[in-house]
């Protein structure tokens, strides 16, 4: 009888705080005053950080306790509008706000009332109180709610050979959503840049196992900086309209003002370049007078502005006071473009609530994890985000969720992944000639690549005209795991010698990058190991201009390698390579060229095409590096942890020891070297800089042959790598070093800071670079490099000089590109 009072009690209070916590539903449409929608209007229960935002149709919807509730509608541009209502049964209520009215009547600012000095004057006192605002949000939490969106609004019917609205899910116009995600997360953040994020939620569109990749941190913008979205939608980034520079860049036009409900003054002050080529933006934005902050922005770049790959971005922001600190209230960037035929359009947005702008963070609360993805995030159902979703989703979102969440399940079976497979596997004579060929198990989570015959077929004076072909076998696994394996098969039909080699790879670890990997058989390796021309382009040097720049040797080999990081970014990778090592000769001297200026396959005698560089030996070589990325960010989820870019340098040591008798092994060296490698130093608008420092040193160097000395990504092609680590000029092989060395490389993108000042270069939109690089060691001392080029995209040119001590050597173009 007693425990049956106690369940009765238990039951009785459950319910009755069931009751408490019963909430109704508030939907509605804001629309002004011609019945158009007004997208992502604020909606919050006054006097609270708690509400919601409109779609971009203009419905909201909002939970709310029963009884009455005051609400304040508020959105760029319009009036706010204060309602009282009362709850008790779900409600539609049609909302609609008043375009703000700003009236240049009786403006007096400071100095004067001249209407055409109002503006500047509003802006200098902004400027003056810029850095006080910068600093004054020292911390907070929130609660973010985001949602990404992207549609195709046409599209080309093929795309290298493939039906692109079949493997888009496209309609017959080729229209449709290809990305949509919701995610609700926790945001921490502190001064000085200190960010915590943990993703609660994350709902992808057709995907019931994927996980967002909405980060609420990408939607921070804060204008009271000087440069904002620094090496986002270009290299530089562009002016705020209240930098301490902004009259360099903007004319400002006062639009007019308006009283809010707190009887404060609000000025609409209209924004333009001075000159369509700056890195600023146009638009309008709001400030409250007497304590100069910005209230709210509407503020657009266009390609003019200097953004790449889209044609237009829109950014809307709308601040709230929290005890009397402004945070941000909700978001939205929207992007229009078009690129090879695809025409674009999307946006993001972000609804932010619950703040505390006094939270009390322990010593360790923030660490170099930026974002945390819960596990559990992407199993809430459709009841869940019925309920937490803020900003309601339009029809055409609705339809895309309900389209490709019905078909989840089947996409995930065999049958429906066999029929996608069929179309995505259709053979295309363009992909096996010039790009890979992939064939696709995607049930099994298999694929097997076929290389494209355009980088198999090649020319060198060793192996004469010669095949290359290789076939790489993938399996994956649900938790992100793989493995891979390829053989590789190579012929000479010069020497008519046939090498083949199989390479393995099982990455077992994707939380700390842990990877094993092995391969044996015979191979043509190139003298010098780092980077440097590739094949083809030595294929070209050959047959069109005679020139036989890399020089090779033949291998059979067993290699060993394990990684995993014990940290992160702390990775230790441990490499045992056992090889019999062979020089080779030339055996073939085909050119289609009018000279021929091959030299010897031993770069030390180019005249000897007898001469063997070294003779056959046995190598056993074990290496270590121990590489540190200070400070490295980075996004840790259940498929992986993933790096973003650092502020700070890479350090990298490398121990290296030939060991004798081991296995007849014919070395005996040791080797250390030290690197410190930083890219994208930021300079705002003069643009970013890398720079690398690397020394190293033989501290034994009994008995060692030329593969083993220490080499240089060196270059003498007129094509090169436009990697800073590289040399322009280097030889590739005469100074190699089998005692000490140092070197420096350093490289500045000015992001088109002096072309776009030129009226006929600007809409080229290409970027100035200028760079150069040191190497001093026994064999080369006092080698250097100076050079400027200009980038567009993936296409580079430079001119350069190298210098051996104070003598000029040699100077010209070189070309560089990627795809």
């Amino acid at each position: 009888m007693r425990l049956f009072l106690k369940l009765f009690i238990v039951a009785f209070l459950g319910g009755f705080g069931a009751q408490a916590q019963q909430l109704f539903t508030l939907t509605g449409r804001v629309t002004d005053g011609g019945g158009n929608p007004v997208p992502f209007v604020t909606i919050y229960v006054n006097t609270t950080t708690k509400g919601t935002s409109s779609n971009i149709e203009g419905n909201y919807k909002l939970n709310l306790p029963p009884g009455k509730t005051d609400l304040l509608f508020t959105a760029v541009g319009f009036e706010s509008k204060l309602l009282s209502i009362n709850l008790f049964d779900n409600k539609s209520l049609n909302i609609e706000l008043v375009s703000k009215v700003f009236t240049l009547n009786d403006v007096v600012i400071g100095r004067n009332n001249h209407h055409e000095n109002a503006a500047d004057e509003i802006i200098r006192k902004a400027i003056k109180n810029r850095e006080i605002y910068l600093n004054e949000v020292k911390a907070f939490t929130c609660e973010v709610y985001t949602k990404g969106m992207q549609k195709l609004l046409s599209s080309p019917k093929k795309f290298f050979g493939r039906d692109v609205a079949k493997i888009l899910d496209l309609n017959d116009k080729g229209e449709g959503i290809i990305y949509l995600s919701e995610t609700v997360s926790k945001l921490d953040f502190q001064q000085e840049n200190k960010i915590k994020e943990v993703m609660v939620s994350s709902k992808v569109a057709g995907n019931d196992n994927g996980f967002s990749f909405n980060k609420a941190s990408d939607l921070n913008i804060n204008f009271y900086k000087n440069v904002v979205l620094e090496d986002k939608m270009n290299v530089r980034g562009f002016i705020s309209p209240i930098a301490d520079n902004a009259f360099s860049y903007y004319h400002f036009k006062l639009l007019g003002t308006n009283q809010d409900d707190d009887g404060q003054t609000i000025s609409k002050i209209e924004v333009k370049p001075k000159r369509t080529s700056d890195p600023a933006f146009t638009g309008e934005i709001y400030i409250t007078n007497g304590s100069w902050r910005l209230n709210s922005v509407n503020l657009f770049l266009t390609k003019k502005s200097g953004i790449e790959f889209i044609d237009t971005l829109n950014i809307k922001q709308q601040l709230v006071l929290i005890n009397k600190i402004a945070v941000p209230s909700s978001v939205q960037f929207d992007i229009k473009g078009k690129v090879l035929g695809f025409k674009f359009s999307g946006y993001a947005v972000g609804v932010y609530k619950n703040y505390n702008v006094e939270p009390a963070f322990n010593k360790h609360f923030f660490s170099n994890e930026i974002l945390r993805v819960n596990s559990s995030s992407n199993k809430k159902d459709s009841l869940y985000w019925a309920k937490s979703r803020p900003v309601p989703l339009t029809v055409e979102e609705s339809t895309n969720y309900l389209k490709k969440d019905s078909v989840s399940r089947l996409k995930s079976s065999k049958k429906y992944l066999d029929s996608v497979d069929n179309v995505k596997n259709k053979f295309n004579l363009t992909q096996i000639l010039i790009t890979p060929y992939v064939y696709y198990h995607s049930y099994n989570k298999k694929s097997i690549t076929y290389d494209p015959i355009f980088k198999s077929v090649f020319y060198n004076t060793i192996e004469g005209v010669a095949l290359r072909y290789a076939v790489s076998l993938r399996q994956g696994f649900d938790d992100g795991r793989y493995y891979s394996v390829r053989p590789e098969v190579r012929y000479g039909f010069g020497n008519r010698h046939f090498n083949g080699n199989i390479q393995a790879k099982y990455f077992y670890d994707p939380i700390k990058n842990g990877t094993i990997s092995f391969g044996f058989g015979t191979e043509v390796a190139n003298l010098n190991s780092l980077r440097q021309t590739n094949l083809f382009r030595n294929s070209i040097n050959a047959l069109v201009f005679g020139r036989n720049i890399s020089k090779f040797y033949e291998r059979r080999y067993l290699n060993l390698q394990a990684s995993r990081e014990f940290a992160p970014s702390f990775e230790l990778k441990i490499t045992a390579d056992f090889a019999e090592r062979e020089a080779l000769l030339n055996s073939s001297f085909l050119t289609f060229g009018k000279t021929n200026e091959f030299t010897a396959n031993d770069p030390f005698k180019p005249l000897d095409n007898q001469s063997l560089l070294f003779p056959k030996h046995t190598g056993f070589i074990i290496s270590g590096t121990l590489a540190y990325t200070i400070a490295q960010k980075y996004i840790t989820r259940p498929d992986g942890r993933f790096y973003v870019e650092s502020k700070y340098p890479r350090l990298e040591i490398t121990y290296k020891k030939g060991i004798p008798n081991f296995f007849n092994s014919d070395v005996n060296y040791d080797f250390l070297s030290a690197e410190i490698f930083q890219k994208d130093v930021h300079f705002l608008l003069l643009g970013k800089s890398s720079l690398l420092i690397g020394a190293g040193k033989f501290l034994n160097a009994k008995q060692l042959y030329y593969p083993d000395w220490k080499h240089f990504r060196a270059n003498q092609s007129l094509i090169f790598d436009a990697d800073v680590r590289n040399f322009h000029f280097l030889d590739f092989y005469l100074f190699s070093t089998t005692k000490q060395y140092f070197e420096a490389h350093y490289q500045h993108n000015f992001g088109s800071f002096f072309i776009s000042k030129i009226p006929l270069l600007r809409r080229l939109k290409v970027e100035e670079i200028i760079g150069g690089a040191y190497l001093t060691s026994p064999e080369k001392r006092n080698y250097s490099e100076f050079y400027f080029g200009f980038k567009r995209l993936n296409f580079r040119i430079d001119y350069g000089y190298a210098f051996d001590s104070n003598k000029r050597i040699e100077q010209g173009f070189k070309l560089s590109y990627g795809f």
